[in-house]
């Protein structure tokens, strides 16, 4: 499995998590889905807990420690269950939604938020109840969500109604439906520029959209022959994709598909026998791939090449005893950079918690290391969902990870904050008061004005 070549990522490596590094005292709603169970902006994560209401506890990268039920403060207020939720890449505050009542909300997660004190004890503190966005429109449960790469407030919904639907999240309005699943939706995913995105259904069928005409431009008929669920992955501006999935006899695979020729796979790895689903991180600025398996106690490490054999294995990844229930990455923009931490995985586990795995390349010295760490994704949109919409076409805007670069690092304007029905109401209600203050004061002193 795997070659093995000369790589400057070749030994990074990941110590096992400690104890006192980890979240824990939550019982989390994992549901039989396709779904992570966990997502991360740069500063926080967030996963969904058991129980009614539709409860989601957002903890702090820089807060482990333990929750307690009934006293760590939580974000609620869905009238179902959870299944899907998503950091908006261009404002580490603002999380999406997805439930079982069919609808998808926005938050917004206050700059002050600490449902854990520095000494790791659970801090008392206020629920987040008031969404700033509803959006309504599918006629089943919402089961997955993408927030678009490189447009601002763009998000993409499947359902199990068999449809995607994009959205301004701006306008709270819809800007298209695509009706041509056949089955349920396991995986979506965006192209680099967020022209295209992929869809992996259950009949297994994996099809390439044209995301502003909802039409299909290209399809795989048949990605995998298992019955069990299928991933999907664009490879950069390889031109390539990625799925994983099962064979029909000999378990978990590996393929590489050509965009420009969807026939066969340009390449097949087998990996094992075992039964969970495969989930594949892709780290696009250094091309190595993390591929997590749903039971799995281990994570493997492999090097993507745009050309034969295309996959190249890393040192031996990271080695538990642990199984994995869901897994995410955090944001290049959150790591250690001096501390030459390449990746951090946030690990979803049955009895210890939420672990951070931290991916390392060994190096000696202690300035920043640039040939590890090229130019990444910035939170600056590279354009407005009106301009996306009307057909243009970029990639991310990126950013320098050095130190020294941040003064010019995300230059540009600061993510529009939204603000819910209800907090503008309150604001109405506190101007009317205090222009009849006013118009009191005036009246008093005989001053005329327009009173219309």
């Amino acid at each position: 499995m795997f070659k093995i070549r000369t790589s400057k990522y070749r030994h990074v490596f990941c110590d096992a998590p400690k104890t006192e590094s980890t979240h824990t005292g939550f019982r989390l709603s994992t549901v039989t889905g396709d779904q992570q169970y966990i997502k991360a902006s740069t500063k926080y994560f967030a996963v969904a807990l058991f129980g009614g209401g539709g409860a989601v506890y957002v903890g702090r990268h820089d807060r482990p420690g333990r929750f307690v039920p009934g006293h760590t403060p939580t974000l609620h207020g869905h009238a179902g269950a959870i299944l899907d939720f998503e950091w908006n890449p261009f404002d580490d505050t603002m999380l999406a939604t997805a439930s079982e009542d069919t609808t998808i909300k926005l938050w917004s997660i206050p700059e002050d938020w600490e449902p854990i004190a520095a000494n790791g004890q659970s801090k008392k503190g206020t629920d987040i109840e008031e969404s700033l966005v509803d959006l309504v429109g599918h006629a089943k449960k919402v089961n997955l969500m993408r927030f678009h790469p490189t447009a601002a407030n763009v998000l993409a919904s499947s359902s199990s109604d068999y449809t995607v639907k994009l959205w301004d999240i701006e306008t709270s309005q819809e800007l298209s439906t695509f009706e041509e699943m056949q089955d349920l939706c396991q995986d979506i995913v965006w192209d680099y520029k967020g022209d295209s995105y992929a869809t992996a259904c259950k009949d297994k069928s994996v099809r390439f959209i044209d995301a502003r005409s909802s039409k299909v431009g290209k399809m795989i008929k048949m990605a995998h022959d298992g019955v069990k669920g299928v991933k999907v992955c664009y490879l950069g501006q390889s031109g390539k994709v990625l799925t994983t999935g099962h064979s029909r006899a000999t378990g978990r695979e590996v393929k590489i598909w050509d965009l420009k020729s969807l026939d066969k796979p340009l390449h097949v790895e087998k990996i094992d026998t075992a039964a969970g689903a495969l989930m594949p991180m892709y780290d696009a600025d250094t091309d190595v791939i993390y591929l997590c398996g749903k039971g799995d106690g281990n994570i493997r490490t492999c090097e993507f090449e745009d050309k034969a054999p295309y996959f190249h294995k890393l040192n031996d990844g990271f080695r538990s005893t642990v199984p994995l229930k869901g897994v995410c990455m955090v944001p290049k923009r959150g790591l250690d950079i001096m501390q030459c931490e390449t990746v951090r995985l946030l690990k979803v586990t049955n009895e210890q918690g939420v672990q951070p795995l931290s991916f390392t390349v060994p190096r000696k010295s202690d300035a920043f290391q640039p040939d590890i760490y090229p130019n990444t994704a910035s939170n600056v949109p590279a354009h407005t969902a009106q301009e996306w919409w009307g057909g243009s076409s970029k990639g991310p805007k990126t950013m320098s990870l050095n130190p020294r670069d941040k003064s010019t690092n995300g230059a540009g304007k600061a993510p529009k904050k939204f603000q819910s029905v209800a907090t503008l109401s309150s604001d109405v209600k506190k101007l009317e008061t205090r222009i009849r203050y006013l118009e009191g004061k005036l009246d008093a002193a005989g001053i005329s004005y327009d009173k219309k």
